[in-house]
């Protein structure tokens, strides 16, 4: 496997050194590597080198390790690590255009001082450490970048959660509609620009108040149509939910597998590997059909533009409900923690919903909402808004692009309803 360099980095280009002189009495931030830190040039290396004690194992001279931290406003910071090393070895440490070598000891451990440096701006910034000499097994473990910096500098990393917030924050756009239109079909658009479809994205595109609908980037070699509900019955385990509450799949594409998912609430999934292309623009249509008073069957079919051709993804049966779609929405997240270092967006297009008479209506505005990751401000890398005639979400990759939470936006209306042939739609095959 070619090697990386590994580097524990501060964005750096305007970033000037200050008069290095003594460490201070203590640091009042504690950057934990476990949770900052990512290998550059291939992140999941990140896997093997950022454990959850923090940056370890790590062998290679040409791995580079990045730290992030974000300030909110101008200061100056002083910097040090907390380390242990069993070898005696030599790292170099690169802040903005200054570095300079480290030395340690064997069986080192505890503060090492850095350096004093101005930050001249708001934004995210990253420490980098690339190992150069050592003489046993690994360089330093290094558990914990540390800063010092006046008392009214805000300055925002992962304290917590690190899973999810090494995945970035998930964002969503949220389609307001007026509550007296009975909304059976939901049909949006998606187009991801090309290099934007980094792997672990889920670009998805019709959500409702029971699942979800959209496109995902599995591997460099897999991508796939994923259409999930979840089940009435609470629960992270699909085995803990009452044969009464279970999701019955009624259909399915005739490539389409069905199951069951979990650990984020459990209910049915489907899916659909399919080699869709970035700079392709793809349709979706979501359908909502209240059965005998108790149930809904929501129904996915995915439209393949290069081909001119509707599939179905499946169609699923939810007890204990009898509505129409409801809480329509799109969003963006990452699933892999490890990629969660690179900027990834996608645009989100020509939103429609038909009601139950066969009107269609525009759906035009959004609200920008995130999750909990943006909101406790572990992570400060989303937004969203306006593209061209619709709209895009962008996270991750430590931008400092960020669209408060809550902004309205609208795009403009086509006034040109999707030309469906829902006759059409019931005769593709499908598998029980």
């Amino acid at each position: 496997m070619m090697r990386n360099i590994v580097l524990i980095c501060i964005a750096f280009s305007v970033l000037s050194s200050c008069n290095i002189d003594q460490a201070p009495e203590s640091y009042n931030h504690q950057i934990s590597t476990a949770g900052n830190s990512w290998v550059i040039g291939d992140p999941f290396e990140s896997k093997e080198v950022i454990t959850e004690k923090g940056l370890g194992n790590w062998i290679y001279k040409d791995q580079v390790i990045r730290t992030y931290f974000h300030v909110d406003s101008k200061a100056e910071i002083q910097l040090g690590i907390q380390a242990e090393s069993d070898y005696n070895s030599t790292i170099q440490v690169r802040f903005g255009k200054t570095q300079k070598d480290i030395s340690f000891k064997q069986n080192h451990s505890g503060e090492t001082y850095l350096g004093k440096w101005k930050i001249p701006e708001k934004g995210y910034y990253y420490i980098e450490f690339q190992g150069i000499d050592r003489q046993g097994k690994n360089f330093p473990n290094i558990q914990n970048l540390l800063i010092f910096a006046d008392t009214n500098i805000n300055i925002r990393y992962i304290k917590d959660d690190f899973y999810f917030a090494r995945r970035g924050p998930s964002v969503h756009l949220n389609f307001p509609f007026d509550e007296n239109i009975k909304a059976e079909y939901f049909y949006s658009e998606i187009e991801i620009p090309k290099g934007q479809d980094v792997i672990g994205s889920y670009f998805m595109a019709n959500g409702f108040k029971q699942g979800y609908f959209g496109i995902q980037v599995n591997s460099e070699t897999e991508r796939r149509i994923l259409f999930s509900v979840w089940s009435p019955y609470r629960t992270d385990d699909p085995n803990e939910i009452p044969e009464d509450q279970r999701i019955q799949l009624l259909k399915k594409g005739a490539t389409t597998y069905a199951g069951k998912f979990g650990n984020e609430g459990s209910g049915g999934q489907s899916y659909q590997v399919f080699p869709w292309k970035a700079g392709v623009r793809y349709g979706f249509l979501l359908k909502a059909q209240p059965y005998e008073g108790h149930s809904t069957d929501f129904t996915a079919w995915f439209f393949d533009s290069e081909k001119n051709n509707w599939d179905l993804i499946a169609s699923f049966r939810r007890p204990k409900t009898n509505m129409y779609l409801t809480r329509l929405y799109s969003f963006l997240e990452n699933f892999i923690p490890e990629t969660g270092v690179i900027e990834r967006y996608g645009g989100f297009y020509n939103q429609w919903i038909r009601d139950t008479e066969g009107e269609w209506h525009e759906l035009t505005n959004i609200y920008f909402t995130a999750d909990n990751t943006a909101r406790k401000e572990n992570r400060l890398d989303y937004s969203g808004g306006n593209l061209n005639e619709g709209f895009y979400m962008k996270n991750c990759g430590f931008s400092n692009e960020r669209t408060e939470i809550g902004t309205e936006f609208q795009r403009p209306a086509t006034n040109t309803p999707p030309r469906i042939d829902f006759e059409a739609l019931t005769q593709i095959p499908y598998k029980k």
